[in-house]
Formats: C-alpha cells, sequence, structure tokens
C-alpha cells in the first residue's frame, strides 16, 4: 500500500489502482497501529481515480504535524566520510566511536515544514562552501513507536559547516529547506525487503554527475534499533518520521550547486525528484 498526500486528496494506492479517500486529515489517518490493515479495509470504501487524474495533481510531502529526526553514521561510509571531513579540527575520532558504540547518534532534522515533497527545492545555506545531498530510507512511526511505514528522505548537509565543529552539527543540517520527503508513505505488510537499494543521481546541466548506489542491508544499526532509541525518553503525539543515515557519499572534491537535480530512488517505495534552490 501506498498513501500520497496532494493538494486537492489523500490517495491511496493498492496493487496499481489509485483511490481518493474521505480522510482529511493526514495525521489521524496514519498515526495508528496497523496501519496496512487499516489501509486495506480502506480502499472498499474509497472512489477509483484514474492515472490522468492523479498526474494532474501536485504531490506534497507526506506530513502534516510530525518531527522530522535523523540517525547519522549507520554506514561505514558515513562514518568514513565524517572522518575524514573532520580530522582538521580534531573531531574525527568522535565518528569512530560513535560508529561502535551502542548508543546511535540521532538529531532532530526539525519541524514538517523545513521540508519539501516531490519536486520541490531544497537548499543550502549561504554561509557553506560543500553541500550534499544525503539520500536515506525514512521509517515512519506512530506515536506508540510502531514502524508503520517508510519514505524517501533527502537528508540535505553543509559538510564544510559540521566538518569545522562536530558541535556545528545542528547549523549543518537544520535549515529552511534542509530536507526532502516522498514521494508517498509506502506501507507494506511486513518490514521492507533488507535487500532493497538505494540509488542516487545528480544532474547538472542535464548531465548526470554524480551516481551510486547501496543496499539497506549495509546499515551497521538496526531499524528497531533506532526506533527503542528515539522514543526512550521522547513523545510524538502524531507519530515520527526518522531517516537512517546514508551509506552514499560524493567524493570530496564534490559540492551541489543551485540548479542541480537530485534523484533519490528506492526499490518498494518509488522516486524522489528534487532540485536545488
Amino acid at each position: 500500500m501506498k498513501i500520497y498526500k496532494t493538494t486537492q486528496a489523500i490517495v491511496l494506492e493498492s496493487e496499481g489502482q489509485k483511490f481518493v479517500t474521505e480522510h482529511k486529515d493526514w495525521d489521524g489517518l496514519v498515526n495508528r497501529a496497523n496501519l496496512f490493515v487499516f489501509l486495506k479495509s480502506e480502499v472498499s470504501k474509497s472512489k477509483p481515480v484514474t492515472d490522468d487524474w492523479f498526474q494532474q495533481q501536485e504531490i506534497l510531502a507526506p506530513i502534516q504535524n510530525q518531527e522530522i529526526w535523523a540517525a547519522g553514521v549507520t554506514y561505514l561510509r558515513s562514518r568514513d566520510a565524517r572522518m575524514e571531513e573532520s580530522k582538521d579540527a580534531g573531531g574525527g575520532t568522535f565518528y569512530d566511536k560513535v560508529y561502535a558504540a551502542d548508543r546511535p547518534e540521532l538529531f532532530s532534522k526539525g519541524a514538517g515544514y523545513r521540508a519539501v515533497g516531490p519536486l520541490g527545492k531544497v537548499r543550502i545555506r549561504k554561509d557553506s562552501s560543500w553541500d550534499v545531498p544525503e539520500p536515506e530510507l525514512t521509517l515512519f512511526m506512530n506515536s506508540a513507536g510502531s514502524i508503520e511505514g517508510y519514505t524517501i528522505g533527502n537528508d540535505m548537509s553543509s559538510r564544510s559547516i559540521e566538518g569545522e565543529n562536530p558541535l556545528y552539527l545542528p547549523q549543518a543540517k537544520v535549515y529552511d529547506g534542509c530536507a526532502a520527503l516522498g514521494p508517498c508513505l509506502y506501507v507494506p505488510g511486513k518490514p521492507i525487503d533488507e535487500n532493497a537499494m538505494i540509488k542516487l543521481d545528480i544532474k547538472r546541466d542535464h548531465k548526470v554527475a554524480f551516481s551510486d548506489s547501496i543496499s539497506i542491508n549495509r546499515m551497521k544499526r538496526k531499524h528497531k534499533e533506532l526506533a527503542a532509541y528515539l522514543f526512550m525518553e521522547l513523545s510524538f503525539p502524531v507519530g515520527v518520521y526518522m531517516m537512517t543515515g546514508t551509506g552514499i557519499v560524493p567524493p570530496n572534491e564534490f559540492t551541489i550547486r543551485s540548479g542541480d537535480e537530485i534523484i533519490i530512488s528506492i526499490e518498494h517505495i518509488g522516486t524522489l525528484r528534487n532540485f536545488v534552490a
């Protein structure tokens, strides 16, 4: 099952067919236990729509009042990149310790209004000189901490700022247009296939400037482990999204520019396409 949030309606997709649900409140629809079973029952009550109708809709980020959090250094490649960018500031060993520690690195990406949806414009900070997108499998957890669905996340990062000092991480990660989510909330009847691939393409002047892919099974941390730490001392009344880290990092000489196109695909979920403002 997939749920799309559009300017006109909330749309369900089941077995390739799309339906407009009577639900108008995103938070009330998704924040429940056994979301997959509930959505299956909703299909029979919903109005079928054509692909032509759906393609004319503006698809929004699948979020309303949820917060966005993120986990860092969950892939070996991410650990290595963070160590490289921070070594001159003396902070490189911190990331090696986090990768091996029992406690994961978790940080807030802010409220949902800081994120854009499909075809929206993500931003790079004007005080940063080295910036990258980070393609991430993103968990949706209800208010009880149960993982009920998945989406694609783009955790925009200012590497020049976070490399300057580990304490600058919030400034490197949280600002207007610092994230993208979409294109849908994928709600399967069982956990997502651990062999699903994440693919990132960055296009510049209509040509591919960077491309790479990785399987989510390369992640060191387990999804339920991350969820348990997040909910240990925090409550989320309408649920929460958590980006689970990236295993794709462009080379050090690469930085994104205004006008670049960022294309992130994850098997079973779809493709999230954004542009750099």
